[in-house]
């Protein structure tokens, strides 16, 4: 028995049990009632997992995550929770906590927990986030984009839910298959699923699957996401999408490990690793009520940043060249070169379309490019940002003022409010609901506005 695990539990039987389990799964365990004797344990033997209630005769379970975490940062730990305590499983997350059970222990899934656990490799984080190295190739060497490498590392090896925030097309799916392909998960499934992209009706179908004849359609009994992602990890893109009725019973599913496939009246336990995304302030939608405060607490556990790609232009030479031997090689093409006058028209470009713009750009002038070279003459006219175009347009009504004998005030102020709305839509994709929401209006008024404005 080579994995030896280590029990820091002050109740002889909770001890009794979990040696019983791990015995009976080939594992060696040591065991302590306290957190001085696990210190001892910890000096003397060498352990690949932690298990260790929250509440000790001389401390608490936070207190061994942490200095597990800063003197042995290659172990594991999981903590055992009070049933239902929500609150206190997220703080052990947060303090570094690989994963959590909840009393009374559920043997089918600690032994998943352990299992998931002893799949990680023996090695330290930081040396990893050093390299960088990972099977899903982060494009960049900007500060930024290094710093995005470390964290990734450390959050493949925890089971903590991650929500990952950035604007659209900054790459949030690529972090979270980074983050999943660095895990112990990475031999099983990621799925993917866009949130806003599933019609209300057939969300819970979806997420939790259906029983056959549990409504009209339904011919076959269907898996839901959450059980093709057993074993695996679950991306919820543009999670603020989804609708409030939703969002309880995804609560539900998170803490209690199970789902509920419409038409069953047994629930099925799952085991995912679940990570998130929006490109939407979360905290302003939980206080605009479009987020339960309670699943924001479970999603946003551990929050990375995505940086947007003006935050790192000096990684635009970088993605330029992957892109254009990405696209080549998929269509069988001839090697293509950008020039420098190029890469600097891109570079003072402000993306408001990210990563997903650049490569788009290039696509385009893949099939247009002479003699196999893109020259800046050959880049399309790169709009000036909203900021810049709203001060062009103030500062053109400015000269209006100044030059013209016959001034209408009504013209004027419409000009403002045709100005202020075109960069409230480019600011949100051109979502219209997104854009009377930052405008402070409902939707009615401003699409009142648009029509009266002629804007299309």
């Amino acid at each position: 028995m080579n994995n030896k695990i280590l029990i820091v539990d002050d109740e002889p039987d909770i001890r009794e049990l979990l040696e019983i389990t791990l015995g009976r799964m080939e594992l060696e365990t040591e065991s302590a009632p306290d957190l001085g004797t696990a210190r001892s344990l910890l000096n003397s033997h060498d352990f690949h997992l932690c298990l260790t209630d929250m509440k000790l005769p001389d401390g608490n379970g936070i207190d061994l995550v942490k200095e597990i975490q800063k003197d042995y940062p290659h172990i594991p730990v999981a903590v055992i929770t009070a049933h239902g305590s929500t609150e206190t499983a997220i703080s052990a997350l947060k303090s570094g906590a690989f994963d959590f059970v909840s009393k009374p222990v559920d043997i089918s899934k600690l032994r998943a927990l352990v299992s998931t656990a002893l799949k990680l490799e023996h090695f330290l984080p930081e040396k990893n986030a050093e390299s960088g190295d990972s099977p899903l190739k982060i494009i960049g060497e900007s500060v930024q984009i290094s710093n995005l490498k470390g964290q990734i590392v450390k959050l493949a090896r925890s089971q903590a839910p991650v929500f990952i925030s950035g604007e659209s097309g900054s790459g949030k799916e690529l972090v979270a298959r980074a983050i999943h392909a660095q895990g112990p998960r990475k031999e099983n499934e990621f799925v993917a699923i866009n949130c806003g992209a599933i019609p209300t009706e057939l969300m819970e179908s979806e997420f939790f699957g259906h029983k056959k004849g549990s409504f009209t359609g339904a011919s076959t009994d269907k898996t839901g996401l959450f059980q093709a992602a057993n074993g695996g990890s679950l991306f919820l893109d543009e999670i603020a999408d989804l609708p409030l009725h939703m969002q309880v019973k995804l609560l539900r599913a998170i803490q209690e490990k199970a789902v509920r496939p419409v038409g069953s009246e047994t629930e099925i336990p799952v085991d995912v690793r679940l990570i998130s995304a929006t490109h939407k302030n979360l905290e302003k939608e939980v206080e605009a009520g479009n987020i339960r405060q309670d699943l924001y607490y479970r999603i946003n556990v551990i929050e990375l940043k995505v940086p947007a790609l003006r935050e790192r232009r000096e990684d635009i030479p970088l993605l330029a060249e992957h892109f254009l031997e990405m696209l080549t090689s998929e269509h069988n093409l001839d090697k293509v070169s950008i020039q420098a006058d190029a890469i600097e028209k891109l570079q003072a470009y402000t993306f408001p379309g990210n990563v997903r713009e650049l490569e788009n750009i290039l696509q385009r002038e893949l099939a247009m490019a002479e003699n196999n070279v893109i020259t800046a003459d050959d880049l399309p006219p790169l709009k000036a940002s909203s900021e810049v175009k709203l001060a062009a347009t103030e500062q053109a009504i400015q000269e209006k003022i100044t030059l013209e004998k016959e001034f209408s005030l009504e013209k004027h102020l419409e000009e403002i409010e045709k100005a202020a709305i075109e960069k409230a839509l480019e600011e949100t994709r051109w979502n219209k609901t997104a854009a009377a929401k930052k405008l402070g209006m409902t939707f009615r008024s401003f699409r009142y506005r648009l029509k009266k404005l002629g804007i299309e």
